[in-house]
């Protein structure tokens, strides 16, 4: 019984350890992913080898920034666009709220 669970908690804390490496990986596809398109949107596609590298390059490296908005924040402002646009107020502004942000 003691080694069933000295296993089960090895499992859970290397899990845990690897979770934000994972994360990270994720973050650096999708930034990636931004970045190649970007490229792609500035004409620098794959035949175009010096410029390209230099633009991928620095696109790589820059830091996110720090006031860029979340899903969830763009969700809350177009939500609250549309509530507002409907002229919305009270109970039936939190209720559609909460619709709309569930949704």
């Amino acid at each position: 019984m003691k080694i069933t669970s000295l296993v089960v908690l090895s499992l859970f804390l290397a899990v845990m350890c690897l979770a934000p490496i994972t994360t990270e990986a994720a973050g650096q596809q999708n930034k990636m992913a931004a970045c190649n398109k970007e490229a792609n949107d500035k004409g620098l596609g794959e035949g175009k080898g010096e410029e390209r590298k230099a633009f991928m390059k620095e696109c790589l490296s820059a830091k996110p920034v720090k006031s860029g908005k979340s899903a969830q924040q763009e969700k809350m402002k177009a939500c609250n666009k549309e509530a507002g646009e409907k002229k919305m107020k009270g109970d039936e502004r939190k209720k559609f709220m909460s619709t709309c942000l569930s949704s």
